[in-house]
């Protein structure tokens, strides 16, 4: 597989020392899970936050993590903290899978719940494969990153190393998605799987995240999502991690936020040509 080559590549130059194995290990588990070949859950049957997705994510997050260790940004993360990371962003979305059983809908319907499963998720797994609890516990942190309404100065990082791989992940979690050749079109899957929340919501609606009336409500609204609260977020919150791919550093383009600009200003030229009929 190309992404796990990828990251496999990144991880051994920045600690030509580290595990060989490890990278293809737990790329190993990530396609047993999602293929529903893992304990007693189904294959994901969720269509937007699906394998693809993840995959654009660690992607990303093993490019951040690399550059800011070639340009020597600190706090530069160590060998176990990326291993620990790329485990994260590979479980962050594992609460979309369904257990055997569950025969209704699609893991959509854990929109709102979905970070917390997959902090159990990820829980789970590393019990069963002896990890320490403060390692259990550094991954379950980062996870908690992605909530859309998570207070980051709540989440209890053990270091700072840890906040900035956390950040980091919430960073990729963002950008690899929104930055996708295919972004723009498959924001009608991710408007079914924000209905289904909303049916199975406790009231009906979505409390979190959001709620568009429709798949055209949300096109006309993500430019504004990209203005008003991914770039906010992943410039404060997240303090500007995504600037380590400015190149040269730090005032260099940015391929990731210039090809999410080009999604956008796309989606503003099929917004206004829909508006004009």
């Amino acid at each position: 597989m190309a992404v796990e080559r990828e990251v496999n590549r990144a991880y051994l130059e920045m600690f030509p020392q580290g595990n060989p194995d490890y990278i293809p290990m737990i790329f190993r588990w990530a396609a047993d899970w999602f293929s529903g070949q893992y304990r007693d859950y189904q294959a994901i049957d969720a269509h937007y936050h699906d394998l693809e997705h993840t995959l654009q994510g660690i992607t990303c997050m093993a490019r951040l993590l690399h550059r800011r260790h070639v340009i020597g940004l600190e706090p530069r993360q160590t060998q176990r903290m990326f291993e620990l990371g790329m485990l994260a962003m590979l479980t962050h979305d594992t609460g979309y899978l369904k257990k055997r059983g569950d025969a209704e809908g699609t893991g959509a319907k854990y929109t709102l719940i979905h970070v917390d499963r997959s902090i159990q998720f990820a829980g789970e797994l590393m019990i069963s494969q002896e990890y320490p609890a403060g390692e259990i516990l550094a991954v379950q942190n980062m996870i908690r990153c992605t909530g859309v309404n998570v207070k980051l100065d709540s989440i209890r990082f053990q270091d700072e190393m840890e906040r900035v791989a956390g950040f980091a992940l919430g960073t990729a979690d963002l950008l690899g998605q929104m930055a996708a050749a295919d972004y723009v079109d498959k924001l009608p899957i991710l408007y079914l799987e924000f209905a289904e929340a909303a049916r199975h919501s406790p009231d009906g609606r979505m409390k979190a995240g959001g709620f568009f009336t429709s798949a055209e409500d949300l096109i006309q609204k993500t430019p504004l999502f990209w203005d008003n609260y991914v770039r906010q977020k992943i410039s404060r919150e997240f303090l500007g991690l995504f600037r380590a791919f400015n190149d040269p550093y730090p005032d260099g383009p940015n391929p990731y936020i210039e090809r999410i600009e080009a999604n956008m200003a796309r989606l503003r030229r099929e917004i206004a040509s829909r508006n004009k009929t």
